[in-house]
């Protein structure tokens, strides 16, 4: 993986870069940036425009980098949809992770914030980043401008400018709405940046992808992008196995389910994500391109009371989906494991609820947590209204299950008590009920970039919850690329070895030679014992 990224760096020097552009390679999207000097735009390597003549081109690893240097996004590629890098846990340079940590909570921040400011204010939001992450401020500034080519304040302004192009091109919402989804706090300052950045007025923009993907008026649409090969399959067969009816409906190319109030807005919603093969651009783009641009997309939906949370929203079905993952890298690391190319992490939209089921599903099958997990959801969810019928049910918010506060016991908790009426036994029912009245100090935990070894040793001092089940969450709500739950029975059976201290440590072994990728190894272990689909 390292020497992978340095060869990128290196292309970044000139003509190895663009021998990546003649041939449209895939595995440079969203690493590698080209700016045309002769039109001053910029697009992903995978544009299907005409290939510029190699001197009038320039390289850049990031959007930000480009915009910078004052090219603008092509509206044919649409870099605003490219994956990302990837996640900072699986770089080994440790300046090279705090730099991107500090990228990705520095976005962070700015969706929680909903306004501006986070950019106009990006003083304040270093230090507070850099306080999170344990090094100076004067030190995180020098990393990040070694990492990313440009300053916090830079790289803040282009996410939301990206964003907005990116609403303003998939969706009918009114410009005003666009401005304050994607972070600024007035419609003038939005038309200002924008305008100054894309020498073109938003509404303008709007006009120009009028033929581009279809938009719609209802809510919110967005289009993302990954890296191929993807095991669409194995990805939806994993979370339709552990879909909570009524909260969550899974098909052969598309999930649907609901969202609880206060995640992504101050009111309950829905979403779907569908995969799928989509044309987009602009008709100019359109007409000059050599060939219709057709490449496999997610396209992401969600309800209006969503849509102002559009940031937040975007980045969590990135992780939800794991867009932005190399599998070329992780399958080379994996390739004496069984399973097809393209594995992906799942991830989910709701921590607590991932929390929540984790719990559940301890010493159970996956199906009897499910039905855990259903009778949960019948007592204590709240109803959503959403377009389809099988899915009407949100799951419950940490205060549904925190009841009146501390109590004496786990005996004398009514909360418990309850549980247990659900089938819930009761050191889980006690378990579930700490987390909720704990989830204050556990959701920053939570966070994107979050530790995720501080996230397990927060939750390994809840009464109920072990290392397994700890590390597991981590794998799932933060992606963490490199867990390895201790003592999975699964992993344990899928390498023909014994239960116990002995097995568990020829394991933990074995796991040595798929660092940083033990998760997808994971999940490539547990796949292995399943019957054929």
């Amino acid at each position: 993986m390292e020497r992978m990224e340095q060869a990128f760096r290196t292309a970044l020097d000139g003509d190895a870069a663009y021998r990546g552009l003649l041939a449209r390679d895939a595995r440079l999207d969203g690493r590698l940036f080209v700016g045309v000097t002769s039109t001053g735009v910029y697009c992903r390597p995978v544009c299907r425009v005409r290939t510029p003549r190699r001197e009038n081109c320039r390289f850049f690893e990031t959007p930000a980098q480009a915009e910078a240097a004052a090219f603008r996004p092509c509206l044919k590629c649409r870099p605003e949809i490219a994956p990302g890098a990837g996640f900072a846990w699986s770089v080994m340079d440790a300046s090279r992770t705090l730099a991107r940590q500090a990228a990705l909570l520095l976005a962070s921040d700015a969706h929680a914030q909903g306004c501006d400011a986070a950019v106009d204010d990006s003083g304040a939001s270093v230090a507070a980043v850099a306080l999170r992450l344990g090094v100076s401020d004067r030190h995180l500034r020098r990393i990040f401008a070694a990492e990313h080519g440009v300053t916090p304040l830079q790289y803040l302004q282009t996410r939301r400018l990206l964003l907005a192009k990116q609403l303003l091109t998939d969706s009918d919402l009114p410009v005003a709405q666009v401005a304050l989804a994607s972070g600024f706090g007035s419609v003038r300052r939005f038309n200002a940046a924008f305008a100054g950045s894309y020498r073109l007025s938003p509404s303008r923009l709007r006009r120009e992808a009028a033929d581009g993907a279809p938009r719609t008026s209802e809510g919110l649409r967005a289009t993302l992008a990954f890296r191929e090969p993807y095991d669409r399959a194995a990805l939806l067969r994993f979370v339709g196995q552990r879909a909570i009816p009524g909260v969550e409906h899974v098909d052969a190319a598309r999930v649907r389910r609901s969202v609880r109030a206060g995640l992504f807005g101050e009111h309950a919603g829905w979403v779907e994500v569908e995969f799928g093969t989509a044309h987009y651009g602009s008709r100019a783009a359109a007409r000059s391109a050599p060939q219709p641009d057709s490449r496999p997309l997610v396209t992401l939906r969600c309800s209006p009371s969503l849509a102002l949370g559009a940031g937040g929203l975007i980045a969590a079905v990135r992780r939800w989906f794991d867009l932005d993952a190399d599998p070329l890298a992780i399958d080379a690391a994996l390739a004496d494991l069984p399973g097809g190319a393209g594995l992906r992490l799942p991830g989910g939209l709701d921590a607590f609820e991932l929390v929540v089921r984790a719990i559940l599903g301890q010493q159970v099958t996956v199906s009897a947590a499910r039905t855990l997990a259903t009778r949960l959801v019948a007592r204590y969810g709240e109803p959503v209204t959403t377009p389809w019928p099988d899915v009407q049910r949100a799951f419950p918010a940490p205060a549904a299950l925190a009841g009146e506060g501390a109590q004496t016991g786990a005996d004398a908790d009514p909360v418990v008590a309850e549980l247990g009426a659900q089938g819930i036994i009761r050191s889980r029912g006690a378990a579930i009920v700490a987390v909720a009245r704990a989830w204050p100090e556990i959701a920053p935990l939570t966070a994107p970039q979050a530790s995720p070894r501080a996230l397990v040793e927060r939750l390994r001092t809840v009464p109920g919850i072990g290392p397994w089940t700890a590390a597991y969450v981590a794998m799932r709500v933060l992606g963490w690329t490199d867990a390895f739950p201790p003592g999975d029975v699964a992993v344990l059976n899928a390498l023909g070895l014994d239960r116990g201290a002995r097995g568990e440590r020829e394991a933990d072994e074995r796991s040595q030679a798929w660092r940083p990728w033990r998760a997808y190894a994971v999940l490539k272990l547990w796949n292995s014992l399943e019957p054929t689909p």
